[in-house]
C-alpha cells in the first residue's frame, strides 16, 4: 500500500501573509517602538553632547571688552580691584551663565602667571552685556602682582587673559552644563612712561633738601587707574647720583595728570653741568634719569608698586635755564 506524502509548497506564501497582514494590522506599534528608542538614544545624545557644545562654542564666540579697571585703597597685603567690561554674544540662544570665580594671569608670558583671582557676577546671553565687579584682593604673594605691573607699566601692551569654570543653564532644559569662560584681552600699557615731562622748575641755592620744586606731567594711555602713594625717585645726572626726587599721593588716571613734585638734590653737581663741558654744550636742557627707590601709601610700604617702577629707569630732560639764571647762574660753557 502506498503512502501519499501531503504536499507543502504552500506553507511559506501563507506564513509571509500572516506576517504582512500583522504589520498592516499593528504597524502604529512599531512606529511607537521605533519613536521610544529613537527617544532613548537621539535625546540623551542630544542634551549630553550637542547642547554643551553648542553652549561652550557660543561662550568662545562671545567678546569681551575692559572699559576700565581701579586698582586702589592699596596696602601692603591687599587692595581693591574694580573692573567695567562689557561682552557681546549671540542672544539667538537664550542661556544664563553662573557667577563664578576667574583667575585673571599675565598672558605675554609662558605659561601665563596668574596675579589675582576676582569674581564675576551672574550673566545672561544677552547681545550686550555690562560687567562690572569690585571687590578687595588679597595679596598672599608679592611676586605674580609685581610681575603684571612692571610688564604694564614697562610695555606699549599687555596682553590679559580671564579664565574660570562655571556653569550655563539653556532656556527650557533644567540641566545646568559645564562651561569654562576663557577670553584674553590686550590693554594699553604706560610704555615706561613715555611722554613724562617736567616743567616749570625752581632751584634754591640756600638748602641741601627740598631745594627743587617743578611740575611733572605723566601720560596714561591706558584704562587703568592706579593708586600708587607717595613715591620716591633716585635721581641720577650723567650716571651719578644726585639726589632723590619726590612725587607725593600718586594717582594715575587714564589721560594726562600733573602733579607737584620736589627733590632733594646736590648743586654742586648740577652747576657744574650748566656750566662746564660736555653738558654745558645743552644750554640748560639737563637729561635726568630717575630710578623706582620707594613707593609709600597710607604708611604701607607697595612692593608690588616699588620693584615694578624700579625695574627700568625714566629718562627725562629737564630745562634749568631759567632756573639757574634766576639764582644768577648762566647756562653757558665758562672757560676753566
Amino acid at each position: 500500500m502506498s503512502r501519499v506524502k501531503p504536499d507543502k509548497t504552500g506553507a511559506a506564501p501563507v506564513a509571509a501573509s500572516t506576517k504582512r497582514n500583522h504589520f498592516k494590522r499593528f504597524w502604529w506599534a512599531y512606529l511607537l517602538a521605533f519613536l521610544v528608542v529613537a527617544t532613548v538614544v537621539v535625546v540623551p545624545s542630544v542634551l549630553l553632547v550637542a547642547v554643551p557644545k553648542l553652549a561652550q562654542q557660543r561662550l568662545n564666540e562671545a567678546k569681551l571688552t575692559i572699559d576700565g579697571i581701579a586698582i586702589t585703597n592699596t596696602q601692603t597685603n591687599s587692595l581693591r580691584m574694580t573692573i567695567n567690561s562689557t561682552i557681546e554674544s549671540d542672544d539667538s540662544v537664550h542661556a544664563t551663565i553662573d557667577a563664578f570665580e576667574g583667575t585673571l594671569y599675565l598672558a605675554d608670558v609662558d605659561p601665563p602667571l596668574a596675579f589675582a583671582r576676582i569674581d564675576f557676577p551672574l550673566t545672561t546671553s544677552a547681545s550686550l552685556q555690562a560687567v562690572n565687579v569690585s571687590q578687595t584682593i588679597e595679596i598672599s604673594d608679592q611676586g605674580p602682582l609685581t610681575a603684571f605691573n612692571t610688564a604694564l607699566l614697562s610695555n606699549d601692551f599687555v596682553s590679559v587673559q580671564v579664565k574660570g569654570d562655571t556653569h550655563i543653564h539653556v532656556r527650557g532644559i533644567s540641566r545646568a552644563y559645564s562651561v569654562t569662560f576663557d577670553k584674553t584681552v590686550t590693554l594699553k600699557g604706560l610704555d615706561n612712561f613715555d611722554g613724562l615731562s617736567i616743567l616749570d622748575p625752581s632751584i634754591s641755592a640756600l638748602s641741601t633738601r627740598n631745594n627743587f620744586n617743578a611740575t611733572v606731567h605723566i601720560p596714561n594711555p591706558s584704562v587703568l587707574t592706579l593708586e600708587i602713594g607717595n613715591t620716591t625717585f633716585t635721581t641720577y645726572l650723567d650716571s651719578k647720583d644726585v639726589g632723590q626726587t619726590y612725587i607725593n599721593n600718586l594717582v594715575l588716571h587714564p589721560g594726562d595728570n600733573t602733579f607737584l613734585t620736589s627733590a632733594d638734590v646736590q648743586q654742586l653737581p648740577i652747576i657744574s653741568a650748566l656750566t662746564q663741558e660736555p653738558l654745558c654744550e645743552l644750554k640748560g636742557k639737563l637729561p635726568f634719569q630717575l630710578s623706582g627707590k620707594d613707593v609709600v601709601n597710607d604708611g604701607q610700604v607697595l612692593p608690588y608698586f616699588r620693584d615694578a617702577i624700579a625695574a627700568s629707569d625714566q629718562s627725562v630732560t629737564i630745562d634749568l635755564s631759567q632756573a639757574a639764571e634766576r639764582i644768577g647762574i648762566s647756562a653757558e660753557c665758562t672757560k676753566s
